[in-house]
């Protein structure tokens, strides 16, 4: 055991072939962190770092308690979302696509050494129309946490099975995703490519063997490391349910040392931070849509409502925020600017006395408020609780049977908590 703070700056000194393996760990996620950013951008740097760790943590999930998930999202088409799974799939361990999958084979798929599943256009499956993929959707809410089974009447007999659903998952889609996967993920909020902003062209005939190489490295330094990492609990810089999520991520890079477990503690707080602010922002655009469809009933659910004439009614509100927001309330630039994300913009309309002005088509809210604020009066889709089981206490790491050295993690801070 080579003692540290988790800074990368433990004594190695003596420590013979175990501070080699802990080297290399350290080249190794160097270079897979390089190889994820020469095909594609991310939005920040802690984004990269913890991309990188996810996919290092797959290769230990037989150790873990929790599944974080990727939740790799964007506003729209052509951000780069698809062109991260390329890269996973490539780099995770035993990668399974579930676009066209059937949940039975997932579900029939997922045992002791489960594989890491990556789900594109991930938007359709939670979808008010996406009925017939309740029971995928159901395996991708519970599979964040161990012993957490699915029944299913099975074989000819019709006997009560239950099924594995823990599962590192990795999500891309447009838009959020419900709370019950965002509040049990990594959040990688995908932007278009800025001009001068450059990625190396995916090719299979070279990037393929590349990361391919670079998987079967991770593969061969974190599975002989499983057994110490499943005893292994490391100082977070956040609780709860956060705790859970990045816990796979830090245990990674404290096994790499170096400058990892620095790294990974500092994109761990940046991030869940940015998801506090997102949360906050995302709650009052919700409060919008609402208030907007009570404004359309109010007006007898007309057609179209002039911005001028809706944001008069937002703001005579005095229980809603409006009238305060910004410096002088809510403008018709603050309108368009909130509902931007739901694909909401107004349009010059002709009324039927003859005038035309910028208004907001009524059908234009439809869809959002079916995703983010359905009718009261339909049942709500039940949200998973989520309890985390006891952890002991925190300890040392124990030996790794390869005699490898990984890092003491430090003592931290308590960052935000996310609500359970």
């Amino acid at each position: 055991m080579v003692p540290g703070d988790g800074s990368g700056t433990g004594d190695r000194d003596g420590a013979g072939a175990g501070a080699e393996a802990a080297c290399d760990g350290v080249e190794l996620l160097d270079e897979l962190r390089a190889a994820i950013g020469r095909y594609v951008v991310l939005p920040s740097e802690e984004a990269l770092t913890a991309v990188t760790l996810w996919v290092a943590a797959t290769h230990i999930q037989p150790a873990l308690q929790h599944a974080p998930r990727l939740a790799v999202v964007g506003p729209t088409k052509g951000c780069g979302k698809s062109r991260v799974l390329d890269v996973l799939h490539e780099t995770v361990h035993q990668p399974m696509m579930t676009v066209n999958t059937s949940p039975a084979v997932v579900f029939r798929v997922i045992g002791k050494n489960p594989p890491t599943l990556l789900v594109d256009e991930a938007d359709t499956i939670f979808g008010p129309k996406a009925g017939e993929k309740e029971d995928l959707r159901g395996l991708l809410n519970a599979g964040h946490q161990r012993n957490r089974p699915a029944w299913r009447i099975s074989g000819p007999e019709h006997k009560p099975t239950a099924f594995p659903t823990f599962a590192m998952a990795a999500l891309a889609g447009i838009g959020d995703l419900p709370d019950t996967i965002m509040d049990r993920a990594v959040v990688i909020r995908m932007q278009k490519r800025k001009p001068g902003e450059r990625i190396t062209q995916f090719r299979s005939r070279y990037s393929v063997p590349e990361l391919h190489a670079v998987r079967d490295r991770l593969t061969a330094w974190l599975a002989p490391l499983r057994s110490p990492a499943a005893a292994y609990v490391p100082k977070m810089p956040v609780e709860d349910r956060a705790a859970d999520t990045w816990e796979p991520l830090v245990i990674v890079a404290d096994l790499a040392g170096g400058h990892w477990p620095a790294q990974a503690r500092t994109a761990c707080l940046a991030m869940t931070r940015h998801e506090v602010v997102q949360d906050e922002q995302t709650s009052l655009k919700t409060r919008l849509l609402r208030d907007i469809r009570r404004v359309f009933e109010q007006e007898g659910n007309r057609e179209a409502l002039r911005t001028q004439d809706l944001l008069a009614v937002l703001i005579q509100d005095g229980e809603a925020p409006w009238a305060e927001h910004g410096t002088k309330g809510l403008n018709a630039y603050h309108l368009a600017n909130l509902l931007r994300d739901f694909g909401i913009s107004p349009a010059n309309h002709r009324f039927e006395n003859g005038k035309q002005a910028k208004a907001y088509a009524r059908n234009q809210f439809l869809d959002a408020w079916a995703r983010y604020c359905p009718d009261p009066a339909q049942p709500a889709r039940a949200s998973g609780n989520g309890f985390a089981p006891a952890r002991p206490a925190e300890g040392k790491l124990p030996a790794a049977p390869t005699g490898s050295l990984p890092i003491v993690p430090p003592g931290g801070t308590a960052g935000p908590k996310r609500a359970r």
